[in-house]
């Protein structure tokens, strides 16, 4: 079992930046993907950056250039560097993990493990 917990979340204007932490616990040693996926008001959660043991990544559209997905894994952590906060950026962002070789084509009910997410909000 792999334990994850979100943090950094909270409120910044448009054009703002955000860090998102989420520590890992448990059997990390079985984790070869990590991801952060959103829950936006009116859409169904989406991944919108990937990373797999080989710190390959992968963004979604939206938000190419804009955030950076990196990890620790001395300390089993993961981090979504977020630039150039958008309001519809503004949603409950999550950590997730998983042993699968196929990382950035793994949605929501297919990761193992899931954490329980932190508030991002971005106003105009």
């Amino acid at each position: 079992q792999v334990q994850l917990q979100e943090s950094g979340g909270g409120s910044v204007q448009s054009g703002g930046s955000l860090r998102l932490s989420c520590q890992a616990s448990g059997d990390t040693v079985s984790v070869t993907c990590m991801a952060w996926f959103r829950q936006v008001a009116g859409k169904e959660r989406e991944g919108v950056a990937y990373i797999d043991d080989d710190d390959s990544t992968y963004y979604e559209d939206s938000v190419k250039g804009r955030f950076t997905i990196s990890q620790d894994n001395a300390l089993n952590m993961l981090y979504l560097q977020m630039n150039s906060l958008k309001p519809e950026d503004t949603g409950m962002y999550y950590c997730v993990a998983d042993g699968t070789d196929f990382c950035s084509y793994y949605k929501w009910d297919q990761f193992d493990y899931r954490g329980q997410g932190t508030q991002v909000t971005v106003s105009s």
